[in-house]
This record gives structure tokens, sequence and C-alpha cells, in this order.
């Protein structure tokens, strides 16, 4: 806090009128860069599943080309509800990817996989990527005991009630399948590479 407030040109003390610490300008940060997130794709390009998922993916990739440093916070900080998997720390954003995705007709089997799968390609290239143009993915730290910090899951608990498609699909949110996730996206990789060297 000293730190951010020499650079800002005043007194560590007066930051305190605005936030509790350091835990609650890291949430500020994420917040400021993934709020109304999905409002800011391309209309022209939402009108399919596939188009969503490209606007997703390129909307979410600007953020970390313009805020490389500050990034790794989305997929790194703590996550929005602590049973999702992968953690992302926008609940605006899971809910409105699983909602359109519905819309779209997918089951509820495949709206999860589509959003883990997805998710882990989108956040895993994306964090290497920030990491290049000088980000820190160091691992994610405890939150600083700061009294007032506002850490939304501070308690393991977060108000979901305006998340209903996150609460719906919690239990197949909640499921760890790394290990099968991991291989079939290394099948699909390997599928991939074999077609274009057989070219």
């Amino acid at each position: 806090m000293r730190g951010l407030g020499q650079d800002l040109g005043v007194r560590a003390m007066s930051l305190y009128r605005y936030v509790s610490g350091r835990e609650d300008v890291l949430e500020a940060v994420v917040t400021m860069l993934l709020n109304g997130l999905p409002g800011r794709l391309d209309d022209r390009l939402t009108m399919t599943w596939q188009g969503y998922l490209q606007a997703m993916a390129h909307t979410i990739r600007g953020i970390a080309l313009q805020h490389p440093r500050a990034f790794p916070l989305v997929a790194t900080r703590h996550p929005a509800a602590p049973w999702l998997r992968p953690p992302l720390r926008s609940l605006e954003v899971v809910e409105d990817f699983l909602r359109t995705l519905g819309r779209f007709g997918f089951t509820d089997d495949q709206i999860v996989d589509t959003y883990r799968s997805f998710s882990s390609f989108l956040l895993g290239h994306l964090l290497l990527e920030s990491a290049i143009h000088g980000a820190d993915t160091s691992p994610v730290e405890e939150p600083l005991d700061e009294g007032d910090a506002q850490v939304p899951n501070r308690d393991g608990t977060i108000d979901l009630s305006s998340s209903p498609e996150v609460i719906r699909l919690k239990d197949r949110l909640s499921v760890d399948r790394g290990r099968e996730e991991f291989e079939a996206a290394l099948e699909t990789l390997l599928d991939r590479l074999e077609l274009q060297v057989s070219q």
C-alpha cells in the first residue's frame, strides 16, 4: 500500500478511505478488467455458438494483451465460487457462458464440458502469453487478513442469486476431471498435428 501510495503521489493512509487494503485493490483490478465483458462481445459474431466462443476468446485475449501484468489475477485469484473448476474470477462471465450455450441447444453435460475445455485452453494460453509480456505468474497467495478486506469468498460462501445457471450446474462444475480433460486435449492436439504432418 505504501508503494501504491508513492506511485499515486499520495500518503498510504489516504488510500484506506477507499479500500481496506491490498486484497481490496486486487479485487478492484479484476472487477475493472472483467466487469461488463459479455456486453463487449461483437454482436455480429454471437449469432452462432462458434462465433460466441470466438468473440469471447478474442475479447479476453484483448484484455490480456492490454494488461499483461494484471491479467494473471483473472486466473490465479481466488475463484468467485471456491468449487468452480477451472477457477474464473467473474461469475458474470461464467453465467453468460452457461446461459448462452444453453440457448444454442447444448445439453447440461455439453455446456459444462465446453466451459471447462474452453476456459482451460484460454486461461492456459493467455497466462503463457502474459508471461512473455512481463507478467508474474507465481502461485495464488492466501488472502491477507486486513480486518475489513472485502474478499467475496473469504468464508467459502458467496451470494449466487444472480447466477441461476451457475447454481443449477454446480454439481457438474465442481467435479475435478483434470486428468481425463488433459488426456482428451492432448489427443485432440496429436490428431491435429498428425493431420498437418501427413499433408
